[in-house]
């Protein structure tokens, strides 16, 4: 099947502001775009990309005073295939982990493995280990924090979200991510698109989301602790420790947000 997706981003700046984006889609789904996802800039302003240490596509532009516009549209093949499931998927123990991996049982910005250890190990410690264990973890994080966009904050921690029981997608990983490396299970935070292909109406307001992947046996594997079920036409777009790795956008300055608009939709 085939998915549009773009988006439509406007700020209003006082001066020149120095931005970094991560708008770009995933470079592991390259071979998937019917065209390619230039960004669009208006007015237009001169760009350079890179590749972060994450290995993630990234823009540097300085955007000129007053209202600048950000976009792109594209079209994506997919598989229609929903997300992979492996209940025999083991968890491998930390010293035989791949070096690649040991970063993600780290505690980060948004992750503080520190503060919820003793609780990660009392919940889940006597229970599976491997795809078992990480599919507690989401069971728990999605009955525990009550969804609401209402509810977002961009500085809220795993262990706020915790102690606060709501929020938004990016809230519900950074718990999930955080409560499996505590149980010595490499966890990264991913952000991308994904519509509402396969799930019944009505359909919200389409946004960016944020997922996670967990490291078992061999390679790693998308969990989702916020939808909780296998879903359909999951578009990467950046990987990272957590959501400050990965964010939207870096504005080097004042600015206000004038506009958002985001769109994933299967199409003949």
């Amino acid at each position: 099947m085939n998915i549009q997706l773009g988006f439509e981003i406007a700020y209003q700046f006082p001066r020149p502001t120095p931005m970094i984006l991560a708008l770009s889609i995933h470079y592991s789904r390259a071979s998937d775009l019917l065209r390619p996802d230039h960004l669009l800039t208006k007015p237009a302003v001169p760009t350079t990309a890179y590749r972060d240490l994450f290995g993630n596509w990234c823009t540097r532009l300085v955007a000129p005073a007053g209202r600048f516009v950000l976009s792109t549209d594209t079209v994506v093949h997919d598989s229609g295939a929903p997300d992979i499931v492996v209940p025999s998927a083991p968890q491998v123990p930390v010293e035989y982990l791949p070096e690649s991996t040991l970063l993600y049982l780290l505690g980060s910005r948004y992750c503080e493995t520190d503060l919820l250890s003793d609780f990660a190990w009392q919940r889940f410690g006597n229970g599976p280990t491997g795809w078992g264990r990480v599919q507690a973890v989401c069971d728990f994080v999605h009955q525990h924090i009550a969804f609401g966009y209402e509810h977002a904050r961009r500085t809220r921690s795993a262990f706020e979200a915790f102690k606060e029981g709501q929020g938004v997608c990016r809230d519900y990983a950074h718990l999930a991510i955080t409560l499996c490396r505590c149980l010595n299970i490499p966890a990264r935070y991913c952000s991308g698109y994904l519509g509402d292909v396969g799930t019944p109406p009505p359909h919200g307001t389409m946004d960016f989301a944020g997922w996670f992947e967990a490291f078992l046996g061999d390679r790693w594997y998308t969990f989702d602790a916020r939808n909780n079920v296998p879903r359909i036409g999951r578009v990467l777009i950046a990987q990272g420790r957590d959501a400050s790795d990965v964010a939207l956008s870096n504005t080097f300055g004042p600015n206000e947000l004038d506009g958002f608009r985001v769109w994933c939709d299967e199409v003949q």
